[in-house]
């Protein structure tokens, strides 16, 4: 006989069969209907917990989706008042003289400022407690 066929053989001084009924012990029928039982009971738990998660997610997707586009229908109708409000304003008059008088009133603000530094310039000499 070859190597390989005594692992396939089975041996012949075994003479009785060792998987008898008085080597394998009995199990409590109760016990492997409790396992079996609880199995089923966490795997539908589980799959309420899963249809509910579900149905949350939906609605919040639902209500994301609402406020989402009453807000961009806000945002849209806040820029077309601007756009109305800018296309009213076609008298650029008013805006030029404004921006002119804010030109003078830099121009003044630059004076008043080289006029204080230069006042303000000879207290640094002016010795502190």
């Amino acid at each position: 006989m070859s190597p390989a066929s005594y692992l396939a053989a089975p041996p012949r001084v075994a003479t009785a069969n060792c998987s008898t009924v008085v080597t394998i012990r009995p199990m409590w029928d109760a016990l492997v209907y409790a396992a079996l039982g609880a199995g089923v009971l966490a795997t539908l738990a589980a799959l309420v917990l899963l249809v509910v998660r579900v149905l949350q997610a939906w609605r919040s997707f639902k209500r994301m989706r609402r406020h989402v586009f009453r807000e961009l229908d806000l945002v849209a109708e806040k820029a077309e008042a601007t756009v109305a409000t800018l296309e009213s304003v076609s008298d650029t008059a008013e805006l030029d003289r404004s921006l002119a008088r804010l030109r003078r009133s830099l121009a003044e603000l630059a004076v008043l400022r080289a006029a204080w530094d230069e006042a303000t310039a000879f207290t640094a000499l002016i010795p502190r407690k």
